[in-house]
């Protein structure tokens, strides 16, 4: 069964008050102050919000104004840890005895191996099992279908889902909800940055490797949707310059801005395009997560 998520279906389009006749430019440096027509290439300028831009140079300064106070400086995040540990979890589900969670305490402690692993490798529990102690350590569901073959069309940046060991579960259309599994723990900087970028709620749930693994390999965008990434450290400025030059190869464009840890998410859509711009704005916050290039190798190497 596929789920088919467009995002451009769900989204309310901007009334720009006639066919083909947009509002004065918003850049207040503009010299170009009569509306603006719609010319016959198509490419009438971007909407950002309430503002629209009538020129690449326009939406460069304007997109620079936004991407400034979100690009400069660390993200400082409220720290948000789990109920309990993920040893008591699985001792209160029963998935270990106090006697082997001793023992695989003191291996992790003595060799630096995540618990979990050494867990794994004695086979005194199972991934699904993993999940579940996950569930009850966050407060979140676990994913409890058995095989899960389901695969989600969605136009999401996978970049971003790697990173951070998320995929796409579910979508409901009616009630405008996007489920995400995480391996790991709940990412609530990507949760909140697909809602702004996308307008769905986005609610997460509990998913072992496998069957993260099964769903970034069965992972499809929709037609007419394209993801760019830039891995290299980015400033406000380059940020903008490169937007300006995409935005207005989409006809119709509306332009949306969101910041999920180390980068920065800009969403270009257009009448028919929708064009997902990832962009690293410091890999010292982050270490490696930035480098875009290898986090798929990383993936498939640690799934073996």
């Amino acid at each position: 069964m596929n789920m088919r998520l467009s995002f451009r279906s769900i989204l309310p389009s901007f009334d720009h008050g006639g066919k083909g006749v947009h509002s004065v430019c918003a850049e207040p440096t503009c010299d170009r102050k009569l509306p603006a027509q719609t010319g016959s290439s198509g490419r009438d300028g971007v909407q950002v919000g309430e503002k629209w831009f009538c020129s690449p140079a326009c939406f460069a300064r304007g997109a620079h104004a936004i991407l400034a106070p979100i690009a400069s400086g660390y993200v400082v995040e409220m720290p948000r840890q789990p109920r309990l540990s993920l040893g008591l979890a699985l001792l209160s589900r029963g998935y270990v005895s106090e006697d082997q969670l001793r023992s695989a305490t003191a291996q992790a402690r003595n060799t630096g191996l995540p618990l979990e692993r050494i867990l794994l490798e004695r086979e005194w529990v199972n991934e699904k099992q993993l999940a579940a102690a996950r569930s009850v350590q966050w407060g979140q569901p676990a994913l409890g279908i058995d095989p899960f073959d389901k695969a989600v069309e969605v136009n999401l940046p996978i970049s971003l889902l790697r990173a951070h060991w998320a995929a796409p579960i579910h979508f409901s259309l009616e009630r405008n909800r996007l489920v995400l599994g995480f391996v790991h723990r709940v990412e609530h900087t990507l949760l909140q940055s697909i809602e702004q970028i996308t307008g769905c709620r986005a609610e997460p749930c509990f998913i072992t490797p496998t069957e993260f693994n099964q769903q970034i390999a069965g992972f499809r965008s929709l037609p007419r949707y394209e993801e760019v990434v830039s891995d290299h450290p980015a400033d406000a400025t380059q940020i903008a310059a490169s937007l300006a030059d995409f935005a207005f190869q989409i006809p119709g464009a509306e332009a949306r801005f969101a910041r999920c840890k180390s980068w920065i998410w800009v969403r270009i859509a257009g009448n028919w395009d929708t064009m997902d711009a990832i962009f690293a704005t410091s890999s010292a916050s982050q270490g490696a997560e930035a480098r875009f290039s290898s986090i798929a190798t990383k993936v498939t190497e640690a799934l073996g």
